[in-house]
């Protein structure tokens, strides 16, 4: 396992940033550290993704990685921009194999077997579990978790306040991903403050 892995299996939370200035990145990644969770996916999903991954990768003690990479040029971008971690959100073997070539840690989607195999022969031990509410939440990681048990999962989509903690009690859980300490509007807004306290109170569920 990689350094970086270790970090966010520490954390235990990996907040999903939606950004639209990166103006805002530095301030929202002190927020985050402030607030307990000293890392973030970044997504690609907007013109400021690149950048605002550039702005909190010079910030000390935060882990930022990039999210929604669907490209091989896109972890190049990524990597470029400083990023420490790629996310995507299926499995895509160029994507994979240029993440391990940049030295970068990558947690690639999957939602089938057939995904979670090919993962396994790619290397992998983390994945990103997605999207988890449409596809049985911990049911599923529960049956997944029997014929590949040394398989690690990051549920994503549908995590919140209401199911954190009952996902992390699961042993296959890695950590958990979302949006819900680092909602869009608030970025967009500068309400740092509100990140902060959002933020502790999600350290606080997962008994951070």
């Amino acid at each position: 396992m990689t350094a970086v892995l270790e970090r966010i299996e520490r954390i235990r939370i990996v907040p999903v940033v939606v950004i639209d200035d990166a103006a805002h990145a530095a301030e929202l990644a002190a927020a985050l550290i402030a607030g307990g969770i000293p890392c973030a996916e970044i997504t690609l999903r907007t013109p400021a993704g690149a950048a605002a991954i550039a702005a909190t990768a010079g910030v000390a003690g935060f882990t930022v990685g990039a999210g929604t990479v669907l490209s091989a040029d896109d972890v190049d971008r990524s990597a470029d921009s400083g990023a420490e971690f790629i996310v995507s959100p299926g499995f895509d073997d160029e994507v994979v194999e240029r993440a391990l070539s940049r030295g970068l840690a990558v947690l690639p989607g999957i939602a089938t077997a057939t995904e979670l195999q090919r993962a396994r022969r790619a290397g992998l031990e983390v994945v990103k579990f997605f999207p988890a509410d449409r596809l049985g939440g911990l049911d599923t990681i529960g049956s997944l978790s029997g014929p590949f048990p040394t398989m690690r999962f990051v549920p994503s989509g549908g995590v919140g306040a209401h199911n954190a903690a009952d996902y992390l009690a699961h042993p296959s859980v890695f950590a958990i991903s979302g949006s819900w300490m680092v909602p869009r509007a608030s970025v967009a807004a500068g309400a740092f403050d509100d990140i902060e306290a959002l933020s502790a109170q999600a350290i606080g569920l997962v008994g951070g």
